[in-house]
């Protein structure tokens, strides 16, 4: 089995990209982000400050968390709820960065996500993916743009779902999820060894899916 890591900070695109690339190569998409919303998510709906250790850590025996694809796409459940959307606001990307930096909240995703891997040729994208969670993966790359540019895309994103927030609101929750994933001390947001670094500040989607397409066919 194939396996290429995709990790960047929030906002990066890595998602979107990955799914591209992962549809072109026929490879299975794994969006281990969306784990950790789902936990943060179970976490806000339970009235838990995503930031205590001791209570998210006690929701994790009965989280009911299932991932199913349809062809290359994913889509998360939650106690038997498809909350594919509902993972993705403001206030549950906090949320997710905030129980991210738990470790065990991280034993007990990665565990979930090394077992994904084992039996499929996967695009897996996160933040320490390449650096902890598939230390042996064939292709590890590291997407980045400035956080100004990701705020943008976000904020852009956000709007045409509906949502209403400031491009500040936006910009700010990127800094301090930045600040989050670099700084906490159980598998902080680093460049994996070996990674190709691919910047996007200044590139479209399209752009994008290229380079990082044109980076694993020099590689497989």
């Amino acid at each position: 089995m194939t396996k290429i890591a995709i990790d960047g900070p929030a906002g990066a695109g890595k998602s979107t990209i990955s799914k591209k690339v992962a549809a072109s190569l026929g490879y299975v998409y794994i969006d281990t982000g969306a784990m950790y919303r789902t936990v943060g998510l179970k976490a806000v709906r339970c009235g838990i400050d995503t930031r205590d250790a001791e209570g998210v850590t006690k929701i994790l025996p009965a989280l009911d968390i299932d991932i199913r694809h349809e062809g290359v796409e994913q889509h998360i459940y939650l106690d038997g709820e498809n909350v594919s959307d509902k993972i993705r606001t403001p206030e549950i990307s906090m949320a997710a960065s905030n129980v991210s930096a738990i470790p065990a909240v991280r034993v007990a995703m990665v565990d979930m996500q090394r077992k994904l891997a084992k039996n499929h040729d996967v695009v897996m994208d996160g933040r320490d993916i390449g650096s902890f969670v598939l230390p042996d993966a064939e292709i590890k790359i590291f997407l980045t743009a400035s956080a100004e540019a990701r705020a943008r895309r976000r904020y852009k994103e956000l709007l045409q779902k509906g949502e209403s927030v400031s491009f500040e609101e936006v910009y700010n929750d990127m800094v301090q999820r930045d600040k989050n994933d670099s700084t906490r001390a159980v598998s902080p947001l680093v460049v994996a060894e070996g990674a190709t670094v691919i910047d996007t500040s200044d590139l479209n989607l399209e752009e994008s899916v290229e380079a990082v397409i044109s980076t694993v066919r020099s590689r497989i």
